[in-house]
């Protein structure tokens, strides 16, 4: 049994923190500008509804992933895996996304579990080889990434950055 690597935990709470609010800081620094819908606001899945939704856009795809990648070259696992974190957290919350359209949720709803989990889960599913880590460890990183989004969503609400309190 291998010991929990705390400090690589904290490194991969920060980079998928960095991915998740950096689309959120593009939005307040640039309003509707860049704001292209990755769906282009016209297609649709099968059912009639949106594919994903107006609040995912390629704008907040090259932020995040730029941003990423950037704090990711400050640390050990560097810019190209910041790069990949960021990808790939950001094609979770695009899965989540599109399950809350089929859910017949509207874009923004709080769907608990589904808009924290798999954002985080995704990437270090997806990396575990490259980033070292072990089953305990993704369970850890995704729990603990849950439950800080949860805690500073609000907050960020308050300040006017997010649009809902979740």
């Amino acid at each position: 049994m291998t010991s929990i690597d705390w400090s690589g935990i904290l490194i991969l709470l920060f980079l998928l923190g960095t991915a998740n609010l950096l689309p959120i800081l593009a939005r307040t620094v640039f309003g509707d500008h860049f704001a292209l819908p990755i769906d282009l606001g016209r297609l649709k899945w099968f059912d009639g509804r949106d594919l994903f939704g107006p609040h995912k856009t390629w704008r907040g795809f090259v932020f995040s992933t730029a941003g990423t990648a950037a704090a990711a070259s400050l640390t050990p696992f560097g810019a190209a895996t910041g790069a990949k974190i960021a990808l790939l957290s950001l094609t979770g919350d695009l899965f989540s996304s599109f399950l809350k359209r089929r859910l017949r949720l509207r874009s923004g709803a709080f769907a608990p579990g589904l808009d924290q989990g798999v954002e985080a889960l995704l990437p270090l599913w997806v990396l575990k080889e490259d980033l070292a880590i072990n089953w305990a460890e993704i369970c850890i990183v995704t729990a603990f990434f849950a439950i800080c989004e949860l805690a500073v969503s609000p907050i960020l609400y308050r300040l006017g950055i997010r649009r809902n309190p979740y």
